[in-house]
């Protein structure tokens, strides 16, 4: 028999090492690491079990074929959830994958999602115009705004949507305002946690659904991509009638089969369910074992970085702030006014990134980017390494001059992502970078 560690009321970092992880009893082997299972598919048993197995009975974690899931996924799945808080957990083979079928497990040609315009270069992109070939509008507003995201609503509006600590602008999101916002429209707020996992947990703000890149802080090491989409638990979605049709009308895609009546005969999730039931099957994202494997591994020590992280990223922020090279220095605990205040509640003023204006420009970033030695010039983040990245050249160079300029990403804007380093030698090496750059001639 097959028993799972639990204890919620177990600290993050216990969870994170125990919870999900299958244990049996009796005289089989009982790794303390899991297995890899390296399959496509499963063998079956009689006709009749394996039918059952496509009904009600496999909406636990029976496996057939490893789209839909795998039991090494199953263990990432389930260390989400103990990490977000959830009811429970959808891995996806990117985190661009996890984001895209958030939303497309609501909304069908001729609906609407209002989203914070300040998200990541992709997602932005993915909105504004592969979705909306798809007929599905995304209507963009001041994420800073609640009351931007419920003037831009009406009837055909199935979610909001917006980031913790956007990449890279790190303005951070409301999320309780705009989830009062949601839960009076009957709608569910997603929220995109990549950034800032740990510092902050979206749930108990109000938001219904958690999404990752689990590439980043919660995978660690760069090793394997993968994302993940968590149900909080925190939205009735019974109860949501016409509003959410996808989950509470039948769906002609799988038999006439009504997502949330089933849900509350089975006590599960309809939002999870169907996404795996029928987005799995026909997209097919699924996370590969091996992956699943390196970001199990990952995310047990989770915790531990997101605290160096962030310790060693205020160390940098605040020895950078006011070197003549730089225009500002970009980190929550250098934010004032509102976004102090955003920044204090969800994130304890913390952060793992910094963004670095260059006084020079776009020659300027070239060229800091350029001298650094133990910074990687890498697009990514949330790495034991400390990483640097152009995001005008590179994430965000698909967006317009204006759309730029709005998420206060100039030419000479660098974003770091800080590692697990000795801070001082961090220190050394960005200052050493900046103090060689030339400044421009005042007039």
């Amino acid at each position: 028999m097959v028993f799972l560690v639990k204890g919620s009321e177990w600290d993050v970092q216990t969870r994170l090492l125990a919870a999900g992880h299958a244990v049996r009893t009796g005289p089989a082997i009982r790794p303390v690491v899991s297995p890899v299972y390296e399959t496509a598919s499963f063998e079956l048993p009689g006709v009749a079990e394996a039918a059952a197995l496509y009904g009600e009975d496999g909406l636990g974690e029976a496996f057939t074929y490893s789209r839909y899931g795998n039991p090494t996924c199953a263990e990432l799945e389930r260390r989400v959830s103990a990490l977000e808080e959830g009811v429970g957990t959808v891995a996806t083979g990117s985190g661009m994958a996890a984001i895209a079928l958030s939303v497309l497990n609501l909304c069908q040609a001729g609906d609407n999602l209002v989203c914070s315009s300040d998200v990541y270069g992709s997602t932005h992109t993915l909105f504004a115009h592969t979705l909306r070939r798809w007929g599905i509008e995304t209507r963009f507003v001041d994420g800073r705004d609640p009351q931007a995201f419920a003037s831009a609503a009406d009837r055909s509006t199935r979610a909001l949507y917006g980031e913790t600590m956007p990449n890279p602008s790190l303005r951070t999101f409301p999320i309780r305002q705009v989830a009062d916002v949601a839960d009076r429209l009957g709608v569910p707020l997603i929220v995109d946690n990549t950034c800032a996992p740990v510092l902050c947990r979206p749930g108990r703000h109000g938001a219904a659904v958690v999404v990752h890149s689990a590439t980043k802080y919660i995978g660690g090491h760069g090793t394997a991509l993968g994302g993940v989409i968590v149900d909080t638990g925190r939205f009735a979605w019974g109860a949501a009638g016409a509003r959410l049709p996808l989950l509470t009308e039948p769906d002609p895609a799988y038999r006439g089969q009504v997502w949330t009546a089933l849900a509350g005969a089975t006590n599960s999730s309809a939002y999870l369910v169907r996404l795996r039931r029928t987005l799995m099957r026909d997209l097919g994202p699924a996370l590969a074992a091996s992956a699943a494997s390196r970001l199990v591994q990952g995310i047990q020590t989770l915790p531990l970085r997101m605290t160096r992280h962030c310790d060693t990223a205020g160390l940098i922020a605040a020895h950078l702030d006011g070197h003549p090279a730089l225009r500002r220095v970009n980190h929550p605990s250098l934010h004032s006014g509102d976004d102090a205040r955003r920044a204090r509640r969800y994130l304890g003023a913390r952060g793992g990134l910094i963004g670095l204006e260059l006084a020079g420009g776009h020659e300027a970033a070239a060229a800091f980017v350029s001298r650094l030695r133990i910074v990687r010039h890498v697009v990514n983040l949330g790495d034991v390494r400390t990483l640097v990245t152009h995001p005008a050249g590179t994430t965000h160079s698909q967006l317009s001059a204006e759309e730029l300029t709005s998420l206060g990403i100039s030419p000479g804007y660098v974003r770091l992502s800080v590692g697990l380093e000795d801070p001082a030698d961090l220190i050394h090496d960005l200052t050493q970078a900046l103090d060689s750059i030339t400044l421009p001639e005042q007039p």
